[in-house]
């Protein structure tokens, strides 16, 4: 699943997005309203955690006109402004919750998991499929056949990746950024590691093959007739 994040103070945005890539979504990250709003606007989010007092833009601007778009990703509003009028305005504007600074990042992922249970998604929606192969987006299941897969937080968020943009060769780059959060580095060979045991898991022992290595360019995960 992906999440955008609109947090000014680095050192928390930065926390924010490795601590949810490491559960498995995948996370962009906006230092200002402006940027944020600009996302959320044009990219599709499954939820969008925003800090109430931004640059330019502040958070109510930005889910107001979130909402106005027609945008009905759930919004969690995380903010230092812990006052009873603050949380009522934020709700009324259209946000889905309200966690005030300093907070546990247990307790943010535990909001995070219950608004994206509760976004109004249908069963299929939750649920990516190629072939025999299932991901599961909110219990964080994997199985091919009927069998349970055991994936790791990356392979999780690399495999979602693959099937999210499925039948599309994603090179390097973009699964460097998308899933590590890091430019790619062509002295390194992760990406590749990280496909060969993912494949080890969902392919080696099924058919057909999903996963493709194409030559140059780099991976594509389709049923090839």
């Amino acid at each position: 699943m992906k999440i955008l994040v609109v947090e000014d103070e680095p050192k928390t945005g930065t926390y924010l997005k490795q601590g949810l890539m490491e559960t498995g979504f995948v996370v962009d990250l906006a230092n200002d309203g402006l940027d944020g709003l600009h996302l959320a606007l044009t990219e599709a989010y499954d939820l969008a955690i925003l800090d109430v007092m931004l640059p330019g833009v502040d958070g109510w601007q930005v889910l107001q006109r979130i909402r106005k778009a027609g945008k009905d990703m759930p919004v969690l509003f995380l903010t230092a402004r812990d006052q009873v009028e603050d949380r009522v305005k934020g709700l009324e504007l259209g946000a889905d919750d309200y966690l005030v600074k300093p907070f546990a990042f247990s307790e943010l992922l535990a909001r995070v998991r219950t608004l994206l249970r509760r976004g109004g998604k249908s069963k299929e929606s939750e649920v990516l499929r190629a072939a025999d192969l299932e991901l599961d987006l909110l219990r964080r299941r994997v199985t091919r056949a009927g069998k349970r897969i055991d994936l790791t937080a990356k392979e999780f968020a690399l495999l979602e990746l693959l099937l999210r943009r499925q039948g599309e060769v994603l090179p390097r780059s973009l699964i460097a950024s998308q899933v590590w959060d890091m430019n790619f580095d062509s002295d390194t060979n992760v990406i590749e590691v990280a496909i060969k045991r993912l494949r080890l898991k969902v392919d080696d022992d099924f058919e057909p093959k999903l996963i493709h290595t194409v030559r140059g360019m780099g991976y594509v995960l389709e049923t090839q007739s």
